[in-house]
């Protein structure tokens, strides 16, 4: 047995293998010329090769100590030296199998979130589950089966159970054979609960039927009761030159989707009122499709006023894609919508008020942002990972937003982050991967590198501008200030740079070094430099990029060094004129649907 490793920098690495068997690597850390650990395997007692012998489970307590039990139906081999914290002996089985003694049937027991043994065997010409339980419980010397839906095959364990590890969460299942009188309880419990659960689930299912039909009825009535008020309201603002609805979308209508779309639909003279007719003393600031305005409704609730801009790229079509979209998305890291208006040319959408305005008004303000400690700007990251997880993947509908950046991430009063301006979003069928466009809108700085070139945007496009907002945040530093630094050519190429000659710790924002940790600040660069690689398969996916902010121990890949790092200047020539700030293009997008 041996181990290949590459070195991906100049640093001085060595391996020690410990007395208890464990694998240690040590870097020389050029800042202080002394020895780090880099990782530890195996991370805990668990996973130490057979760290409780045969036939007994280990679980993992205390962060790395071992937990060892007898599987059901099995007992401690030596009684005295497993009590005394001797497990290498293991367990053996009592009662032993039917099989063994009257050749009855045995049964099965699921054991959820495991390892699967070591020794396992194939076993071939079985197609279904049912065969491959089947076979097992024919088999005497069988002690365990899985069956893999996936690769389409069987295994099937001997009497020795070795090695078998649970966690937490994940792993598989494995179905251990044990004798009927080890199973007969289980078994009535479980046909109880099965009964009982499926009766319990009529009745709901009947309840919730009738709830509907009810429902369903009782708005229908109301639905042509406020149509008939509507169309006489209509007349009469129509005379006296309050409503047009010439524009108007049928919001109340059924969506593509299938459910009611229900959401207020404000007259602008209310927009007004709440704005002070747009007053410049109420603006927030300025979106990539117009103004953000500060508004009062009626009953006291302030709320946020986006209206778009008459000369903007943003049409009907976007403004529609922006409401049907924020309407249906429901997550705690999304900015709400609660209303909208549509009269004549004004188009404007009426959010929830975010107290504490956008992000970039924190992190690339020298006044404010020492207001956000290390431990706020992580749970920044982590909200805004959580929202993309809902985008592309836990909502119904699956969404890039292509526009992700410091000035759309909204903060509330507690300080969490919340998604918004969905001008720019779109929807992937279950099927589609990417899609190509032949207008390139974004913000520079954040777009990836196939979206800016080749029109091409994906998942992973939403994943490059994540891993530049994650810089953004450790650094202070916008993603267009880099002009002119030494050879960097954006904030992807400095962070490299750094990174690579192990001057990691230069990057980070000064002042959050007295309240962070650095190995968990490297660990988050180390993170965004994955999400900025220059081809989109080499990026992680979020889940991935949650599971890698969650685990401190847990090693991660090397990234390569960017190649295609645009210059802002070559932007500028091919696209558009660029300031300091960086902004959005506001334009109509055809967009193609791109197989892959």
């Amino acid at each position: 047995m041996y181990f290949t490793y590459t070195a991906t920098n100049t640093s001085l690495q060595r391996f020690v293998v410990a007395p208890d068997g464990r694998d240690v690597c040590y870097m020389v850390k050029k800042s202080t010329q002394e020895w780090e650990t880099v990782w530890v395997q195996p991370s805990n007692e668990c996973e130490r090769y057979g760290a409780c012998g045969s036939n007994a489970i280990c679980t993992v307590v205390q962060d790395t100590k071992a937990k060892c039990t007898c599987l059901k139906g099995f007992k401690p081999k030596l009684a005295d030296e497993w009590n005394a914290g001797n497990r290498s002996q293991g367990c053996v089985r009592n009662p032993p199998l039917d099989c063994q003694v009257n050749k009855t049937g045995d049964g099965f027991l699921s054991i959820p979130n495991v390892k699967w043994p070591d020794f396992s065997y194939w076993v071939s010409g079985v197609t279904d589950e049912y065969g491959c339980m089947n076979t097992c419980q024919q088999n005497c010397s069988c002690g365990a089966y899985v069956y893999m839906t996936q690769l389409t095959g069987c295994l099937h364990w001997g009497s020795e159970l070795m090695d078998v590890y649970q966690f937490q969460a994940g792993g598989y299942a494995l179905n251990l054979k044990l004798p009927a009188s080890e199973l007969g309880s289980h078994i009535a419990v479980w046909k109880i609960a099965t009964i009982a659960s499926a009766v319990v689930l009529f009745v709901l299912l009947a309840c919730l039927f009738l709830w509907w039909k009810r429902g369903r009825n009782i708005k229908d009535a109301v639905h042509r009761s406020w149509r008939r008020s509507r169309r006489s309201s209509t007349r009469s603002q129509q005379s006296a030159g309050m409503l047009d609805i010439s524009n108007s979308i049928p919001f109340d209508d059924e969506t593509e989707d299938g459910k009611s779309h229900e959401l207020k639909v404000l007259s602008l003279d209310r927009i007004k009122a709440a704005t002070g007719s747009f007053s410049e003393s109420n603006k927030l600031g300025e979106g990539g499709f117009g103004p953000v305005y500060m508004g009062t409704l009626p009953g006291g609730e302030e709320v946020a006023v986006k209206r778009l801009c008459k000369n903007s790229g943003q049409g009907h079509e976007e403004f529609k894609n922006e409401v049907i979209l924020i309407a249906k998305l429901q997550h705690r890291n999304l900015v709400r919508l609660l209303a909208c208006c549509i009269q004549g040319e004004e188009k404007i959408l009426v959010y929830e008020y975010m107290p504490n305005k956008s992000l970039d008004a924190f992190i690339f303000n020298p006044e404010k942002r020492g207001l956000l400690d290390w431990r706020t700007r992580f749970d920044i990251i982590e909200g805004i990972a959580r929202g993309l997880l809902y985008l592309h993947r836990d909502s119904r509908l699956r969404i890039v937003h292509r526009d992700l950046k410091a000035s759309n991430i909204l903060l509330d009063t507690d300080m969490n982050p919340k998604i918004s301006d969905f001008g720019m979003a779109r929807i992937f069928g279950g099927d589609e991967n990417q899609f190509n466009t032949n207008r390139v809108v974004g913000t520079f700085g954040y777009m990836s590198p196939e979206y800016a070139m080749e029109g091409i945007f994906s998942v992973k496009s939403d994943v490059y501008s994540f891993g530049v907002l994650i810089l953004e945040i450790i650094t202070g530093k916008r993603a267009v200030s880099f002009h002119g630094q030494q050879e960097s050519l954006n904030i992807a190429g400095y962070a490299w740079q750094q990174w690579n000659e192990d001057k990691g710790e230069e990057m980070i924002d000064p002042l959050i070094k007295p309240s962070c940790s650095i190995r968990q600040v490297l660990r988050c660069i180390h993170i965004a430099l994955l999400c900025v690689q220059d081809h989109a398969q080499e990026r992680p996916d979020v889940p991935a990029v949650i599971l890698m902010l969650s685990s401190d121990s847990s090693s991660l890949p090397m990234p390569r060094a960017p190649t295609l790092m645009l210059r802002g200047r070559a932007l500028e020539s091919s696209k558009s004129s660029e300031n300091e700030r960086s902004h959005s293009i506001g334009t109509v997008s055809m967009t193609q649907l791109h197989g892959r």
